[in-house]
Formats: structure tokens, sequence, C-alpha cells
């Protein structure tokens, strides 16, 4: 774990951190991947993941199991020529690949592998011991773990009855001390969305010098309105993408922040280092594949949506999704619920302790979900 360099130690002063905050920030900018939240994974291995058999349907993390796309596949097979190289030049491309799909300048954008690191580095930058963290509950742990791990302060606000964020109550109980909005839409892990009427909302009466960070991470899977408009208006707004979701890419590590570059700038100061090759490649040539996020918004929906006909079908209670993944409520703990899965060889996602009866399921393929109805029904039974 390398120190925090001097413009690091100071920024962090003037923000609040003392020098006893300094060895867990540098070990969020130095360390994430070992952290317990740095990502879907690393949250699903917290939960003591291991030893699963070879036949096992996986649909606990969120993952496409459609993987890369041919045109991302070729480009990445064809880079690997060059992985003896950094080739930076294919990050610039992509920044400015991403700039264009997306409405802004290339100067706007910043690439990250995922965009788990993307939301320390914005917590980091945005919040400390004065100024807090907002964000739903329940919502994605990440930014929430990450805030306390350094010290800063975490309100966290239950979702409306519709399953939206509460923009207002967010306002309202943060105060003029917050630092950070957290908006997660779609929800993970409710797969639910918040209209843009109320991010609108909150962009307008959020506290002054207060920043919303909007994770769309699951956009191209529900098609919601994006929020990049609102960054190429420079207003206090910026925008994470991830590879992972549609893209299929969750093993490959492609994402992005979007935002004005002096929003980016603060970001910045705690990144170093170089993309790989293979990501960015792959990334550009997924931006690039015509069709692909139609062809698969259809593809993942139409799976999504038979298997909540088969929950309401058979009178369980569920959570409206247009995402990749869904909450069923499953009338007792959870947790027995997952461990009476995973005998049946299905690995079902996490609970949240707000709603300890509802399990996250992933939307996998047909066959996974086959599987799913069936070891779901004799688990219920």
């Amino acid at each position: 774990m390398a120190p925090l360099n001097s413009s690091q130690e100071r920024d962090l002063m003037t923000r609040g951190y003392s020098r006893r905050h300094f060895g867990r920030l540098a070990a969020l900018i130095g360390s994430a991947a070992t952290l317990p939240f740095y990502n879907e994974r690393a949250m699903a291995q917290h939960e003591s993941l291991r030893g699963v058999p070879a036949d096992a349907v996986m649909i606990d993390s969120n993952e496409n199991p459609l993987g890369p796309c041919q045109d991302a596949r070729k480009a990445m097979y064809k880079a690997v020529d060059n992985g003896g190289r950094y080739m930076d030049e294919e990050t610039e491309i992509f920044c400015e690949t991403l700039a264009a799909d997306a409405g802004v300048r290339p100067e706007y954008v910043m690439a990250y592998p995922g965009s788990s690191l993307a939301i320390h580095h914005a917590v980091m930058a945005f919040t400390s011991p004065q100024r807090s963290l907002v964000m739903a509950n329940p919502s994605y742990e990440s930014p929430g773990r990450a805030a306390r791990f350094v010290g800063a302060n975490v309100v966290s606000v239950p979702l409306r009855k519709d399953y939206a964020h509460d923009v207002r109550a967010m306002v309202e109980q943060a105060g003029a001390s917050a630092g950070l909005f957290y908006i997660c839409n779609p929800n993970n892990p409710t797969g639910t969305v918040t209209s843009r009427e109320d991010i609108d909302w909150l962009v307008a009466n959020k506290p002054a010098g207060s920043i919303v960070l909007v994770d769309e991470a699951y956009i191209h899977i529900a098609g919601n309105p994006a929020c990049t408009d609102m960054v190429s208006k420079d207003k206090d707004v910026i925008v994470l993408r991830t590879f992972s979701k549609l893209y299929g890419m969750a093993g490959l590590r492609a994402g992005a922040a979007i935002a004005r570059p002096d929003l980016l700038s603060k970001m910045r100061n705690y990144n170093a280092g170089f993309l790989p090759l293979t990501a960015m490649v792959g990334a550009t040539a997924s931006l690039r594949a015509k069709g692909l996020v139609e062809e698969r918004r259809k593809l993942i929906g139409g799976i999504r949506e038979d298997t909540l006909s088969f929950l309401e079908k058979n009178r369980f209670s569920y959570v409206p999704s247009l995402s990749n993944k869904f909450m069923v409520d499953v009338k007792r703990p959870g947790r027995e619920v997952i461990s009476a899965m995973r005998r049946e060889k299905v690995y079902i996602g996490r609970v949240w302790p707000i709603w300890p009866t509802h399990v996250r399921v992933t939307v996998g393929s047909r066959e996974d979900m086959a599987k799913f109805k069936t070891a779901f029904l004799k688990v219920m039974a």
C-alpha cells in the first residue's frame, strides 16, 4: 500500500480529514480490489461463496451470461498481440467513443476499470467527516461501505412505496452537510427506476456545493432516460457507466465517470495507472456494435418478464423490475432460502438488512431461469 502523496494529504486535510484517517484512505486508493465492498463479486465472496459446483447456476451477482459481443471478442483477441505495451492511446479512443455516444466532449469522460472504483473515488473526493454521503436503502452497498471505511457519515433513506429514490426526504434528512448524493438508477437490488423529474428536482434543490452521483450501471437494460445531458449542461452531476452488465464484460473491467472536467480532476487526484488494453478495445468495439443494446435489452427483458410471470402465477410477492435482477419476498429469513437454493445448485444473491425476507435474483439465461424455477418451487414448498 503506497502512502498518500502531498497533494492528496493537503486536499484531505482541507476537507476535515485528519492524519489518523490517512491509512484507510491510502488503502482505499491502493488496495480497493482486496476490500470486501469493492464490487458485486467481492461482496458475494464476503458472504462465504466458496466451492461452487461446476454445474451450478450462478444468478447471484447481476452478471450477463452472454459475455462480450463478437465484435468485442475479436478486438480483444487481436489486442493480445500488443499486450507487451501500455497502448494508452486505446484509452483515449475509448473516451472519445463514449463521449460521442453520451453527447459530451471527450474531456468530460474518465475511464475506469468498471464503475466500483469510480464510486470509491467520488466518495473520497466529495465526502468527509463534515460532508455526508446520502443514499437510498436498499441500494448498492459499496458507496456506503466505502464512506464508513474512511470516516464519512452516511445518511440512509428508505425507498418510497413505489421503490423510487425518495429525493425530497434525502435532501431534508441530509441538510446542509450533504457532500454526495448517490442515485443508483435503475436501482440495485430492486431493479426499479427513479424518474428523470425526481432527479431534476434533486439537482435543483440539493445543498450548495454538493454533488449528485448517478450510477447508470443498468441503464442499457431498462432503457430509462440517461442523465448525461445534465453533464453536458455543466450541472453538479457525475454519471457512471460500466460495461459489466448489458455488455457482458464483468470480468474484464471497463467503465467510466462522465462529468465536468473540474469534478473529474478531483476524482483523478486518487487515480493512477493504465487501464487494461483488452478492456479498452473491447469496450470501444461494444459501443460501435450496431443494434447490440436493443438486441440484448429485448432478450434480457423477455427472460425477466417470463420469470416474473412465473412468480405471479405461483403467488410469490416480488418487486416489479426493469433490470436484470429482481427482489422476491420469501416470507421467511432470506438467508435460509439462499442456503436451501445452494443445496439445489442454484446460487442466488444477497439479502439487505432493511428487507430481511427479500432475496435478490439475477436474470440469467433461459436455461438458468428454468433451473431456478424448479429449485425455487421445491425450496418454497
